[in-house]
């Protein structure tokens, strides 16, 4: 059973130009946990005072889901997680030699020195706090570093290694293979007795990074990590509906309420002034209208003909778009809708004349501009005897 953690109010404020207030945060955290993600990570308390502020909320609600904060491997940045209640930590530092060398100046003696410290300060004042450690840019560093720093987090008390793919650098297929690199880990730390969770972090660089979560669901990973809109650094991360959602139909995990999907979505978008394209898988205006005559009136007799998702799962309705593409069949259909299932064969076709003519310029007709197409057709039918 795999948990999801959702990144929305932590990686998502990362995206350029994106800020949620307090409240607004209350609201999203309220929607993840109704919708019942295992892990809400609500924030970096040390940024601001302000996200100090609102991580205390969201962990002060009593949520089923655990609440987290992202700290770096410095006690002062325990110390604030833990004034806001947490009960999850993620603690992050780097291990590639370049970045060791060139960035901060040390080994990775001493850096695997820094990272455990904390970790077992933070366990030292709650020792039931569940800590994920993360190698940044995991995938990128040199495995052997990664496999000995993570080794040495969990023997100080670590729970979770997540891996970061922090470039959405990570290809399935390739040499670069998600799976293969979660699968390899899992087995060094077999061989060290060491069994923690492990977590996945992947961006959206390259447009793979729901492939590679997948990918990492099929190695056995226990942890994936999403944001609503696929909100975060660059291109974002997993997008949190899609995720649900494949997982749910297609893996039979049904553990989330991906009903309430669309609400979270239209509230983050809203503030976060992140419009949802129309063609987004899930949640997208467009994700089960259908447009085109052949499409349309298969649709309209079984859906499935057309669709491979239900959207009642989700809280939607299917829909028919008229415009330039649109057919007898569909037309006739969106009369019947619209209550003019009476009108003649000769009528019809003035009103898909018409419908055509406006989506020639580039808008689509819903029923109620097709209830004016049908009265202005009647009315110059009348007229015209």
């Amino acid at each position: 059973m795999v948990w999801v953690l959702d990144s929305t109010l932590r990686e998502g404020e990362q995206t350029p130009g994106v800020y949620f207030d307090k409240h607004i945060k209350l609201a999203i955290a309220n929607l993840l946990n109704e919708i019942g993600v295992d892990i809400i990570e609500a924030g970096h308390p040390v940024v601001t005072p302000e996200i100090h502020a609102a991580v205390k909320s969201i962990a002060q609600k009593g949520f089923k889901s655990i609440v987290g904060a992202h700290s770096r491997s410095l006690k002062n940045d325990i110390d604030l997680a833990l004034e806001c209640e947490v009960d999850f930590i993620g603690i992050f530092y780097c291990v590639s030699d370049e970045r060791l060398q060139t960035v901060f100046k040390k080994d990775l003696e001493t850096a695997i020195t820094q990272i455990t410290d904390v970790i077992k300060y933070a366990k030292s004042q709650k020792p039931n706090l569940l800590i994920r450690y993360t190698p940044e840019d995991t995938v990128r560093s040199q495995f052997e570093n990664v496999v000995k720093a993570a080794s040495a987090a969990v023997e100080a008390g670590a729970d979770i290694i997540s891996v970061a793919d922090t470039t959405g650098y990570m290809v399935p297929g390739t040499n670069r293979s998600m799976y293969d690199y979660i699968s390899n880990l899992k087995d060094e730390f077999a061989k060290r007795k060491l069994f923690p969770k492990v977590a996945v972090h992947c961006h959206n660089d390259r447009g793979l990074a729901l492939a590679n979560a997948l990918d990492a669901y099929r190695a056995g990973v226990d942890i994936i990590d999403a944001a609503a809109l696929g909100l975060g650094e660059r291109a974002g991360i997993v997008d949190l509906a899609e995720l649900l959602v494949v997982l749910s139909v297609d893996h039979n995990e049904q553990r989330w309420n991906i009903s309430k999907l669309t609400q979270l979505y239209d509230l983050v978008s809203k503030h976060s002034g992140i419009p949802i394209p129309a063609n987004y898988p899930i949640t997208g205006k467009n994700a089960f209208t259908h447009c085109a005559g052949v499409h349309t009136h298969a649709a309209s007799i079984n859906p499935m003909h057309y669709e491979s998702l239900d959207p009642n799962l989700l809280g939607r309705e299917r829909s028919f778009a008229l415009d330039q593409m649109s057919g007898i069949a569909s037309l006739r259909y969106a009369l019947k809708l619209v209550g003019e299932e009476s009108m003649d064969d000769e009528h019809q076709m003035e009103v898909l004349k018409e419908v055509k003519f406006v989506g020639q310029r580039g808008r689509t007709v819903d029923l109620s501009e097709l209830k004016h197409i049908v009265d202005a057709v009647k009315h110059h039918k009348t007229y015209n005897k």
